[in-house]
């Protein structure tokens, strides 16, 4: 049973809220690729939340938090997969590629499975999200249980929450998106998100 459920609750739901870098890639791909797009990121991104609490469970965000040369290579990696996704996004503009107003059927089904992965990895390659759930988690694990089964039970509440308001968020853009279908909307979305991504990857790079 977890331990402070109410208290972890609110803590879990003030920081799915709080705008970072999951916000700003299903803003992103919802810009590209309208709701699909920005809820299979979601789900990618959710999806990497279980990986984190079976780190957490068996101790391998312990050693991201105890050897510097581990977690300094760890955030490397995923600090530059976020640079890329955001100069993908730059690049994208600078070519002139913007998403068409119709997506056949085998094109979505590929962003879908493009959307998937970048969220999963986004999420995974992420230390801080691995030493937030090492240091998070176990405030509210009850001793006398298992630890394995309470870090999964949160991360399946955490991901029920960020679903929701990710996918509420894909939604709103969407049918924004379809009020200003022809304006240069699209473009300033996808060039603003994809600065914020580049941002943060420089960012997660800087920071000890």
């Amino acid at each position: 049973m977890i331990v402070n459920f109410e208290a972890f609750l609110i803590a879990i739901t003030i920081l799915t809220l709080t705008p970072g870098l999951d916000t700003a890639l299903v803003l992103r791909n919802s810009s590209r690729g309208g709701f699909s797009d920005g809820a299979t990121t979601s789900l990618g991104i959710c999806l990497g939340l279980f990986v984190h609490a079976t780190f957490s469970a068996i101790g391998i965000s312990a050693l991201l938090a105890q050897s510097a040369q581990l977690f300094a290579g760890v955030k490397m990696v995923g600090a530059a997969y976020l640079i890329w996704l955001g100069l993908s996004s730059l690049r994208a503009i600078m070519k002139g590629q913007t998403a068409p107003a119709e997506l056949t059927l085998q094109s979505q089904r590929l962003n879908l499975k493009r959307s998937l992965r970048e969220g999963f990895l986004s999420n995974v390659l992420n230390p801080k999200t691995a030493v937030f759930y090492l240091a998070f988690l176990p405030q509210f694990i009850d001793p006398a249980g298992s630890a394995f089964i309470q870090s999964l039970v949160m991360a399946a509440i955490h991901f029920v929450i960020a679903m929701i308001w990710q996918c509420g968020l894909a939604g709103a853009l969407d049918k924004a998106k379809g009020l200003i279908r022809n304006s240069r909307f699209m473009l300033w979305m996808e060039g603003t998100t994809g600065v914020v991504l580049v941002a943060l990857g420089v960012k997660l790079m800087a920071e000890d």
